[in-house]
C-alpha cells in the first residue's frame, strides 16, 4: 500500500521549450472567460488543439523558466486540463507556487529536456526528485519538492490545507444579509 505522503505521478509526457510564459499557457482571449472555460484555450497560440489531445494524468516536461511572467492562474488551468505534474529545467517561482496551490507537484530538473521525447511515459517521484523515462529506460534526479510544498500538494491544494488546519472556513462568512 502506498505511503500517504508519497507524491509519485506516472503518465504521458508533453514537452514544451524554454521561456514558456503564462500568456502562452493562458492567452488573453481566455483570461476573462468564466473559470470553467479558461482551460479550453491552454497553449492555443503555440499548440493549437493541444487541449483536445491532453488526457487526465498527463505530465509536462518544460525547458528553462517555465511559467515566467504574470500570475495568471496557470495551476487551475492545467489542473482543469488533467495535468498531474510538471518537471522542467527551471520553473519560475511564481508559477511553481501557483501549481502547488492547485495540488500539482512541480520540480526543477536540469537536463530533463534531453531525457524525453513527447509522448514518452514518465514516472516522477516529486519527494525524492527521481525522474524515470519508462519508454526509454533512462533516469535522472531533479531537485526534490520542498517539504511545505509537498504538504500543500498532499492536502489537495492551499485552500483545502487552510480549511483542514482551521485557518479559514470551508464556506465563506457572510457579514450582513440584505
Amino acid at each position: 500500500m502506498p505511503d500517504s505522503t508519497e507524491i509519485v505521478r506516472t503518465g504521458r509526457v508533453w514537452k514544451f521549450g524554454d521561456q514558456i510564459n503564462t500568456d502562452l499557457i493562458l492567452p488573453n482571449t481566455a483570461f476573462r472567460l468564466p473559470k470553467h472555460e479558461q482551460h479550453k484555450f491552454a497553449f492555443e497560440s503555440i499548440r493549437p488543439g493541444w487541449v483536445d489531445a491532453v488526457r487526465p494524468g498527463d505530465l509536462i516536461v518544460g525547458g528553462d523558466n517555465f511559467g515566467m511572467g504574470s500570475s495568471r492562474p496557470v495551476g487551475a488551468v492545467l489542473h482543469a486540463c488533467g495535468i498531474v505534474g510538471v518537471v522542467a529545467e527551471t520553473i519560475n517561482g511564481l508559477c511553481l507556487r501557483n501549481l502547488t496551490n492547485e495540488s500539482i507537484p512541480a520540480i526543477n530538473c536540469p537536463g530533463i529536456g534531453a531525457m524525453f521525447n513527447e509522448g514518452d511515459n514518465a514516472r516522477i517521484d516529486f519527494r525524492t526528485g527521481a525522474v524515470e523515462n519508462l519508454t526509454q529506460g533512462r533516469s535522472i534526479r531533479g531537485i526534490p519538492l520542498a517539504p511545505l510544498l509537498a504538504d500543500i500538494v498532499i492536502a489537495g491544494g492551499v485552500i483545502p490545507m487552510l480549511v483542514a488546519e482551521g485557518f479559514i472556513e470551508s464556506e465563506p462568512f457572510v457579514a450582513a444579509v440584505n
